[in-house]
């Protein structure tokens, strides 16, 4: 099996989702799935959804849960090395199908690793893993090396109480 490189961008909603939705498309056929979430921490509701299938979908955060503004601190550039580091350690154990680096690419736009690091997370991908980067912001170089890229579009975002803020989707 040949795995591809996937990106998720653009500035509307719908990056993660999709690749949470190839997650649990994934986990249904039997696949391993792992999911790096760069800056973001906390008991988001995709976490709560995804512990009922760890048996075949693991997800880890590697974030502040903040917004980054301008540099970010020593302790954010941590985390995303810890991500980072963790993704290849994933791919060296061969161990999952489809690898998920979520805002990977608003980490490095936000400077908590340099784009080449993404970059060379690709070049590290196992032939038949696919892997899936999402975030805002794709640097033009990981577009050029991926094989499948949506950019998201803002059509019309508009929430009032209902599903999309009982779930967490921000307005």
């Amino acid at each position: 099996m040949q795995g591809y490189v996937q990106v998720y961008t653009g500035d509307g909603k719908g990056k993660t989702t999709a690749s949470l939705g190839l997650s649990l498309r994934a986990a249904g056929a039997g696949l391993r799935v792992y999911i790096a979430q760069f800056i973001k921490s906390g008991d988001y509701s995709e976490i709560k959804a995804l512990r009922r299938f760890d048996d075949l979908i693991t997800i880890e955060q590697f974030g502040l849960g903040r917004f980054i503004k301008g540099r970010p601190s020593d302790a954010d550039i941590q985390a995303g090395a810890d991500g980072i580091a963790k993704l290849k350690q994933v791919f060296a154990e061969g161990r999952h199908d489809v690898v998920i680096a979520e805002e990977g690419n608003t980490a490095a736009a936000c400077g908590l690793f340099p784009v080449e690091t993404l970059l060379g997370l690709i070049a590290a991908r196992p032939d038949a893993v696919e892997l899936v980067i999402t975030g805002r912001g794709a640097d033009p170089r990981v577009i050029a090396r991926a094989d499948l890229v949506t950019e998201m579009q803002a059509v019309k975002h508009y929430y009032q109480q209902g599903v999309a803020a009982r779930i967490g989707i921000e307005k």
